[in-house]
């Protein structure tokens, strides 16, 4: 069967995605909390409205950009960034001060590739907020590493950083595609193809690839990293291990990433938005409820 590809389909999986981020991230990041942490075992949900964080704020830029644009306008995405930039949603230093020089009336090209002395940012945030661009794609997987390289570059121009955007795209526009993987071997297959090999995130993928039959989140963890040192080849692999050992399964995938720590919010968030482009990987009813809405500058539906 054929993906729909009609602006209004696009937009529908891009808003499911960033929907299943939204509550990745946000539920994931309860978990940041040292008091809520005893809960993790247990698969108990912490108490409340959960609260979403920079992941989820710049995935909705890049949704509301796509809706505008059909594809990535550099300058567009940047300047949403900017406008909606919000310090309290835990921005990482480096890309805070970045966009505060946007909205300041810079443009983005110098300040992004003066980072880190020269070398741009290898963070995860282009990564972990890209799972929308990808179900956006759903009908051309290429293309949605495309679009996620370009999309990097106004925030992070290490090469690491944009091959990790590129792997989750890619992830999210294979799991939404009508005719999408069925096994987890399928899914990291189909990412290694369509991203760079010399680079450590494909090596973090081939391994991640190796590692499917691993039933020990810990061990894997220890082996592809999981956010701790915020850097994309220490987050998109293991991210995409998760995802890809989770298909279909949002909260099994939600609990097993979570449980394994490092950046809880950004890994979460990742999975959250690859999974739920699909209408298999949505998200528990009452997770979606108890996450913070989307702001009303997001576009609704398609």
């Amino acid at each position: 069967m054929a993906s729909d590809v009609s602006a209004g389909a696009r937009l529908d999986r891009a808003l499911a995605a960033l929907r299943g981020l939204a509550v990745g991230d946000a539920l994931g990041a309860q978990f940041t909390v040292p008091f809520h942490r005893p809960l993790l075992g247990r698969r108990e949900l912490p108490p409340g409205t959960w609260p979403w964080t920079d992941s989820t704020e710049m995935a909705c830029s890049v949704v509301a950009v796509l809706a505008g644009h059909h594809r990535i306008d550099q300058d567009a995405l940047a300047a949403s960034f900017a406008e909606h930039y919000d310090a309290a949603r835990g921005y990482g230093r480096a890309v805070g001060a970045l966009l505060r020089q946007v909205r300041d009336g810079a443009d983005w090209r110098e300040p992004a590739a003066a980072l880190f002395r020269g070398q741009g940012s290898w963070g995860n945030g282009a990564a972990m907020r890209i799972a929308p661009l990808g179900a956006w794609y759903a009908d051309d997987p290429e293309q949605a590493t495309h679009q996620a390289e370009i999309s990097a570059y106004p925030t992070h121009q290490h090469r690491e950083a944009v091959v990790g955007a590129m792997a989750v795209a890619a992830a999210a526009a294979l799991v939404a595609a009508p005719d999408g993987p069925l096994t987890a071997e399928g899914l990291l297959d189909g990412v290694i193809a369509l991203v760079p090999a010399r680079s450590a995130v494909g090596a973090g993928l081939r391994r991640a690839r190796d590692m499917l039959d691993y039933g020990d989140v810990a061990t894997v963890a220890a082996v592809l990293g999981c956010g701790r040192r915020s850097t994309a080849h220490d987050t998109v692999p293991f991210a995409l291990w998760a995802a890809a050992r989770g298909l279909g399964d949002f909260a099994d995938a939600f609990w097993t990433t979570a449980r394994a720590g490092g950046d809880v919010d950004t890994t979460c968030a990742i999975v959250g938005g690859v999974l739920a482009g699909a209408k298999a990987g949505t998200p528990p009813a009452e997770w979606d409820r108890r996450t913070e809405p989307l702001p009303p500058w997001v576009p609704t539906a398609g």
